[in-house]
């Protein structure tokens, strides 16, 4: 009973997300294929097929019963699985305030120049 009731799950689960549910218009072939026949009886199934996947979708007189074909057209279905989490409630995080003694900072020396250490990093490393 497992077996059977995966196998359903899947066979769902591929045929609403896939375009699996194309092969359920296979018995359109077969009709389309029997109306070609009747028109040239000569027409093979392979030439049958390559007519109608093998060159695009010409726009011929019987252009709408081609469309109804498997495979013909695109159903764009898909299946967009997106989890949700709810964020929990966190208490209000409070951080005492640090006062520190002010410190002065040091003017920078304008009369250092950073390119002459900058043009040292492409270098290839030197050993001694």
């Amino acid at each position: 009973m497992k077996k059977l009731t995966a196998i359903l799950l899947l066979t769902v689960f591929l045929f609403s997300t896939t375009e699996l549910h194309q092969l359920l218009k296979l018995p359109m072939v077969f009709e389309h294929f029997a109306e070609h026949r009747k028109e040239n009886k000569s027409i093979s199934f392979l030439q049958f097929l390559d007519m109608h996947y093998m060159h695009g979708s010409p726009r011929d007189k019987d252009y709408s019963e081609d469309m109804k074909l498997p495979f013909k057209t695109a159903d764009n279905c898909m299946a967009a699985i997106s989890p949700v989490v709810v964020p929990q409630v966190l208490p209000a995080l409070t951080f005492p305030v640090i006062y520190s003694a002010e410190t002065k900072l040091e003017p920078l020396n304008s009369g250092f120049n950073y390119s002459v250490y900058l043009s040292g990093i492409w270098q290839p490393p030197k050993f001694c």
